[in-house]
């Protein structure tokens, strides 16, 4: 045997995976209570145990982002594999959906037979989905109360520490915060990104406002209605050419990343296709992606439970579908990052950016 080298024992494919705990660990209550058990309880188990397997996955993926996130000086080479595991958190939140397909093979009838069995049990309870929420950013105080209780009442006191601990090491919406403020492209010499974005924004408008006004189509009403809409760069624009407007939204809830963060998730959404940008595009792409699968997988849960059980009260004594459907609506994470659509103008109207801005946003090399 060489030195240095780790000798391996031989394994097998059921040991290797623990086949004998996973597959006896479904215990139909019904079975215990009736003298057959109830035939669908089997994929009601099955369905769940799989959730908690890849929000387990999920866990592992977020917190090794998380975990790069949180250097002084996050490593530039890093940032692929971020994507990369963010992607596959996505892939993870698309089977998630798709499996709410599979539960609903079974039919309203079919559940009734076995849904006493449950109670007070709920998915309220899965204290690895909180993890997640809670390890991307959504906040206590954004979240919908259950039963007029904190979201960590349903656990112990064990997982209540580890939420907390999440809470203060700091979420992955803090860190990405932190980290687009650091971004060094905001002034860089001469060159003040936004002076130059408020002029583009100007022209852009100016253009727009007089194409409505010379417009053949329309009548005088109906250019008065558009110009309205339109705004200008003093109301429509204004929480980015505003610090202490930006500031107000932010007290109102109505946005929570800072404003110097928002003007550089602006200026890589603008400047994406600059190679140094594009990495840093495709993350913050990831994120606004898991913010839309989680309400997608959020939004189909409330449907399956609509088409189960109508308007009854949950098990775990929630309002059910409501309240189901209220956490798709307002459980948000990622919204700023959502919005900034508001603020992109067309590749046409971008500022030119100054050759040794565009330098060093490139990939250049010598050739001795």
């Amino acid at each position: 045997m060489e030195s240095g080298k780790k000798k391996y024992s031989t394994i097998h494919y059921q040991g290797y995976l623990q086949l004998d705990k996973i597959l006896n660990a479904q215990h139909l209550r019904s079975a215990e209570e009736e003298e057959s058990p109830v035939h669908d309880e089997m994929l009601f188990i099955i369905i769940h145990q799989v959730y908690e397997l890849w929000f387990k996955q999920a866990i592992h993926e977020i917190g090794s982002v998380a975990g790069m996130f949180r250097e002084v000086r996050v490593d530039e080479r890093n940032m692929g594999t971020a994507v990369a595991r963010l992607q596959r958190v996505i892939e993870i939140l698309k089977v998630l959906i798709e499996q709410i397909r599979v539960l609903e093979t079974m039919t309203p009838l079919d559940f009734l037979e076995f849904r006493s069995y449950l109670f007070p049990a709920s998915g309220f309870q899965s204290f690895q989905f909180r993890a997640v929420e809670a390890m991307l950013g959504l906040e206590e105080k954004e979240r919908l109360t259950y039963n007029s209780q904190p979201y960590t009442s349903a656990f112990d006191n064990s997982q209540r520490e580890k939420l907390e601990s999440i809470q203060r090491e700091g979420s992955l919406f803090g860190l990405v915060e932190a980290w687009l403020e650091r971004t060094p492209f905001l002034q860089f010499g001469d060159f003040h990104f936004l002076e130059h974005y408020r002029l583009a924004v100007q022209r852009m408008l100016a253009k727009e406002q007089d194409a409505i006004k010379e417009s053949e189509y329309l009548s005088e009403e109906e250019k008065a209605m558009r110009l309205k809409m339109l705004g200008s760069s003093d109301t429509y624009y204004r929480s980015v050419m505003d610090a202490e407007a930006h500031e107000q939204l932010r007290q109102e809830g109505k946005m929570r990343l800072s404003y110097k963060a928002t003007i550089a998730v602006l200026l890589i959404n603008l400047y994406r296709d600059e190679p140094i940008l594009q990495l840093p595009y495709q993350l913050l792409t990831c994120l606004v992606d898991i913010d839309e699968m989680l309400t997608m997988w959020r939004y189909r849960h409330a449907q399956m439970v609509l088409r189960m059980l109508g308007r009854k009260i949950g098990t775990g004594g929630s309002s059910g579908y409501d309240y189901l459907h209220s956490t798709a609506v307002k459980h948000h994470i990622f919204s700023d990052l959502h919005n900034i659509s508001t603020l992109l103008i067309p590749r046409s109207e971008l500022p030119e950016l100054p050759p040794q801005v565009k330098k060093e946003l490139g990939f250049y090399y010598s050739n001795r």
